[in-house]
């Protein structure tokens, strides 16, 4: 009888019209809102364009120093309106421009995307690679060798991978910058298009027959403008007036290079005269990011990016910030007046978006591939220890030391990146210990000052480092692709000529980038806890409602997504 009555309860609860029923709310962390039974809506707020803006050798003090001298609507309207990781470092070594663009959009480090700097020795091939250079394929808008590229050695998918995958390739994804490293890896394997200038003598954007057999339309009318050979007419004088540079050094100091072909680093500069490899004067000068904004604006009207509902991602990578740093300094006006320049092209960039595809309808995020180091003659003046160095004398001492243990050979294959890529075929021949041997190079190489530390990179393969700067060199290294001895320069020390600057350290000058989320979904607020570069394409594919990118081994930046429903 009393199963009956359980029964017929059953079935009169279920025949009752259905209520949204408030339920009371779990514990909840401090900001966090938890609304049981609300409308749900997985994918609210999922952005038409997603823009990956990545500013090559951007420092975090660059932020805060310029900041008086910025207009409202480029930098400051990012943050004003967005989210800024103030403490944003990379967190692997070294800190170049391809292992910094693929990191970015893997959401992982060297060890597991394989980008292990811009070039590095082959161990298998025995020969120096470039990180995108394929000769299977032939360039297309260019008929030189700087056309055949691809993405074939980067080992993980991005999120611009994971975004095609999505939807069935329904998205358009395009890289572009000035260097095809930067538009090509962001890219990832199976973009739209990937587009990078090419300065010398033709002053065009071009791509890889790994994309496509012919210049799209638009491409072939934005390369008929002639828009290189206007801007470098223009030469280059100051934005602002000369006393707004007072964050910066005197002009024409001796840190500072000149321009091939000129005597002097100082404004203004004319190019009238300079001939020869023309157009390379657009990417180091603020005219490459002005060209760069040129160029995206158009590929995002020609190519009707954002036009739907279907997300669409544009990578978008500045170089000349690059090329100005390695030529002039951190403290240069010249680099100054670079970011100044660079500010007036975002925000053209932002109110072009906010035209063609709506305020609060697109994402960006905006980084640094890696820092830059002060110069070290300049730090030296004023009594900050650093220094320049040519690592000659150590790769004398080492060939020496191994000559001396193991008989005349070809011990040591190549120096590159910091590390030694040793003949393992020789030494298996003379019967000599391979890691015997690595513990020798090391020892020689830490008793020169400019050396921080040393190490056989086997041993990165069998503990776990937790401190700096020995964690960021581990997640740095590749076990196939990698040497077999690693150093660290000591700090403020460079591999470099006496002017300009250069990067690729484990220490913050290198390592510290800003990190700001714009746009849809995205609420207005700044963390200083320490997020990292892996952290950025979990985060991003988070908010673009897709799967991580298949090696990510980051974690998203929890402060974005402090509502929950």
């Amino acid at each position: 009888m009393r199963i009956l009555i359980l029964a017929l309860a059953v079935i009169l609860i279920s025949c009752k019209p259905q209520e949204v029923i408030e339920t009371p709310a779990p514990p909840a962390t401090p900001g966090t809102v938890v609304r049981i039974g609300a409308p749900f809506d997985l994918k609210k707020d999922q952005p038409k364009l997603v823009v990956g803006i990545t500013i090559d050798q951007m420092r975090m003090d660059y932020l805060y120093r310029y900041w008086d001298d910025f207009e409202k609507g480029g930098f400051k309207r990012l943050v004003a309106e967005g989210f800024l990781c103030a403490n944003h470092h990379y967190d692997y070594s070294p800190t170049y421009t391809g292992p910094g663009h693929a990191s970015i959009f893997t959401g992982t480090t060297p060890a597991l995307h394989g980008i292990i700097s811009n070039d590095w020795y082959d161990k298998r091939d025995g020969e120096m690679v470039y990180c995108v250079k394929d000769t299977v394929y032939k360039g297309v808008g260019t008929d030189s060798k700087g056309g055949k590229m691809s993405p074939h050695r980067l080992l993980a998918s991005t999120i611009s991978d994971e975004l095609m995958l999505s939807n069935n390739f329904a998205s358009k994804v395009i890289g572009i910058s000035m260097k095809d490293r930067g538009a090509i890896l962001p890219a990832g394997h199976k973009p739209t298009a990937a587009y990078w200038y090419m300065g010398g003598d033709e002053g065009n954007w071009a791509t890889s027959s790994y994309y496509m057999e012919n210049l799209p339309q638009w491409v072939q009318g934005f390369n008929a403008k002639g828009l290189s050979e206007k801007y470098v007419s223009q030469g280059w004088n100051l934005l602002k007036d000369a006393s707004a540079y007072n964050e910066s050094t005197v002009d024409n100091n001796p840190y500072e290079g000149p321009f091939k072909g000129q005597f002097r680093a100082a404004f203004p500069y004319d190019f009238s005269d300079i001939t020869e490899n023309r157009y390379d004067l657009i990417k180091g000068t603020p005219h490459g990011s002005t060209l760069s904004v040129d160029f995206a604006i158009e590929a995002i009207k020609a190519e009707q990016m954002g036009a739907d509902a279907t997300t669409d991602l544009l990578a978008l990578s500045f170089s000349s910030t690059d090329y100005v740093g390695h030529q002039f300094g951190p403290a240069a006006i010249e680099t100054q007046d670079c970011y100044l320049r660079l500010d007036a092209d975002i925000e053209r960039l932002l109110n072009f978006l906010d035209d063609e595809i709506g305020e609060g309808e697109y994402m960006i995020f905006l980084t640094a591939d890696h820092g830059g180091a002060q110069n070290p003659g300049y730090m030296k003046k004023l009594g900050i220890e650093g220094g320049y160095w040519k690592p000659q004398v150590m790769l004398d001492d080492v060939d020496a030391m191994l000559k001396e243990n193991y008989g005349i050979g070809e011990w040591v294959l190549n120096y590159t990146n910091d590390q030694f890529f040793l003949n393992t075929a020789l030494m298996e021949d003379r019967k000599v210990d391979l890691n015997s041997a690595c513990e020798k190079i090391a020892a020689v190489c830490m008793k020169h000052e400019e050396v921080y530390t040393a190490l056989p990179t086997s041993v990165f393969r069998t503990q776990d480092f937790e401190e700096l700067p020995l964690n960021t060199i581990q997640r740095g290294i590749h076990p196939q692709r990698s040497g077999h001895v690693v150093l660290v320069t000591s700090v403020g020390w460079i591999p470099n000529g006496y002017t300009g600057t250069t990067h690729g350290s484990p220490y913050s000058y290198d390592t510290h980038v800003p990190l700001i989320f714009f746009g849809a979904g995205i609420e207005h607020g700044q963390t200083a806890r320490r997020t990292v570069v892996r952290d950025i394409a979990p985060t991003v594919s988070m908010l673009m409602k897709i799967t991580q990118p298949n090696a990510t081994t980051g974690d998203p930046v929890f402060e974005l997504f402090k509502t929950t429903y």
